[in-house]
């Protein structure tokens, strides 16, 4: 069996490029420690390639390098599934995290009405709180709402609790917000764990990843992130996949943050798809 206190060593450096650790939302205490490091290595025993010679796994790093793929890497499968895109190469569905933002989201929704096209957007509790009748916007006009947690913690490092407690507040407040089933969660950063996974589907929502990302919360540049789109969507495809984009119309860090970019992006996603591919929600894929 892999060592424990390496792996809560682990657990403390299992931090996303864009996640900042608020220590109001989560404070790592001993006792949550302990419980995340038994959950990881039981996950652990549970896959051969990650059970075979653990302690020399433990002794090079490797181990560590496979629970952090597993639990952030969009396309890992390891720690239960999650979906991410059929074999439809011809269909693109445009996700958005992070909202609502009074700022941007209209903005986008003003683009996707002119073109006819339907999206989803992951939402966070709070922020829907704050602006139900920007969410009741979205959802009369046809788009598919997601839940994207409260207050969008890593929940790979949360514990049962709080990451249940996250997850009922905002399907809660969506569902009393726009009177629709939520069905679909986001993890924010992607982070998650086999218990975020087993409480979000006790709650009848399945959960989501992505296969064409990148990281246009922090890129001011409209034509590089749509470029690496693009590439990543010529990728899935001659790999006979469809595409689940990510862009975000807010920000979990700061609200003001500027979203002028990702919105610009989607015009040119838009524009340079529209003929050859359908833009379908995440309904049309379960």
């Amino acid at each position: 069996m892999l060592p424990v206190y390496p792996l809560k060593a682990f657990i403390y450096r299992f931090q996303p490029s864009h996640f900042t650790l608020d220590t109001e939302m989560f404070t790592p205490i001993p006792e949550t420690i302990d419980r995340l490091s038994a959950e990881l290595l039981t996950a652990t025993a549970l896959v051969p390639a990650l059970a075979v010679a653990g302690a020399t796994l433990a002794t090079t790093g490797l181990a560590w390098g496979a629970l952090s793929y597993a639990a952030l890497w969009p396309t890992s499968q390891i720690f239960g599934p999650t979906l991410i895109a059929p074999n439809k190469p011809g269909e693109l569905a445009l996700t958005y995290d992070d909202g609502p933002n009074p700022d941007w989201t209209p903005q986008l929704l003003d683009i996707l009405a002119r073109q006819n096209i339907r999206a989803t957007f992951f939402l966070i509790g709070s922020y829907a709180a704050r602006n139900p009748a920007l969410v009741r916007q979205i959802s009369a006009a046809g788009h598919t709402i997601g839940n994207h947690s409260w207050h969008h913690p890593n929940l790979a490092l949360t514990p049962a609790a709080r990451v249940r407690n996250e997850l009922v507040r905002t399907k809660a407040t969506l569902e009393a917000t726009i009177g629709k089933e939520i069905r679909f969660f986001r993890p924010p950063f992607g982070a998650r764990r086999p218990e975020v996974l087993r409480i979000a589907r006790s709650l009848g929502l399945t959960p989501v990843t992505w296969n064409a990302m990148t990281s246009d919360w922090s890129n001011p540049d409209a034509e590089s992130i749509a470029c690496k789109l693009i590439a990543k969507i010529e990728m899935n495809q001659q790999k006979g996949m469809a595409s689940n984009i990510v862009l975000h119309d807010g920000s979990h860090i700061d609200p003001t943050a500027n979203r002028g970019p990702s919105i610009t992006a989607t015009k040119r996603i838009i524009s340079q798809f529209k003929k050859s591919h359908q833009f379908v929600t995440l309904d049309t894929w379960v």
